[in-house]
């Protein structure tokens, strides 16, 4: 399995500087590396909008609603006829997380690949190029890596914490973006989404203020292209940005 990873990460840190090798920037390659990583992952995105969907026509049931109103003191039966519903029409309950929590390999793997890439001691070097797997790279034609970009050093945390800011931000704002509304302050999969609307831009906000900052350039970009893609399509529920009172009628 360890291989496996191995073999994962040099795929990894070898786009990468094969983009590097091309751009001659490392920040400008992350971001790119990103949309590429978009790319290949369109249809995780496209489950997740399909299953957000699903939940937000469930809300507008009304055989949904009328059970939610008759078993609104009783949150264990609720919770069974929630999930009886769910096997019935089909839908995941997990199915507009799932695509989230796929990409913590993702963020490993692109953690390890930014450090690799970014060897500073003779001993990261051996390593690096022991990673090289692309026959067109060469590591003495890209040493040292030009990891200036904008204010930071993309392979030190962010000195000024802007960017932890801007993560945490963007991260809450695409996951509000893609919650379906709810009605039922016991419905489970509304419980669910609310919690990882808080945690996720915790969670990531911590990881940018703590890891090298060519990760936190990876969050914004995949974040900012998660947005646009929500909206583009027509799918971003943009009422979930705004407090309840603003909402209702």
């Amino acid at each position: 399995m360890s291989q496996i990873w191995n073999i994962f990460i040099q795929i990894f840190i070898n786009l990468l500087l094969t983009i590097y090798n091309i751009i001659g920037n490392f920040g400008i390659a992350i971001i790119l590396f990103t949309i590429l990583i978009k790319v290949i992952t369109w249809p995780l995105n496209a489950q997740q909008l399909k299953g957000a969907k699903a939940m937000q026509d469930l809300q507008n049931d009304k055989d949904w609603q009328a059970i939610q109103k008759k078993y609104a003191k009783d949150k264990e039966k609720l919770a069974s006829e929630q999930m009886r519903v769910y096997r019935e029409k089909g839908i995941n309950p997990f199915g507009s997380c799932l695509p989230t929590l796929i990409q913590f390999p993702i963020i490993i793997a692109l953690y390890q690949s930014i450090i690799r890439a970014l060897a500073s001691t003779p001993l990261d070097l051996l390593k690096l190029s022991r990673s090289i797997i692309f026959p067109f790279l060469n590591v003495s034609d890209l040493i040292p890596l030009n990891s200036k970009f904008l204010w930071m050093n993309l392979g030190q945390p962010e000195p000024y914490y802007i960017l932890a800011v801007v993560v945490a931000a963007t991260t809450y704002v695409q996951s509000k973006l893609t919650m379906p509304p709810s009605t039922n302050p016991n419905d489970q999969s509304a419980a669910m989404g609310q919690s990882m609307s808080v945690t996720m831009p915790l969670m990531l906000g911590w990881f940018a203020l703590t890891f090298p900052s060519g990760l936190a350039v990876y969050f914004v970009t995949s974040n900012v292209l998660g947005i646009v893609q929500y909206a583009a399509q027509g799918k971003a529920n943009w009422s979930n940005l705004l407090p309840k009172s603003m909402t209702k009628k």
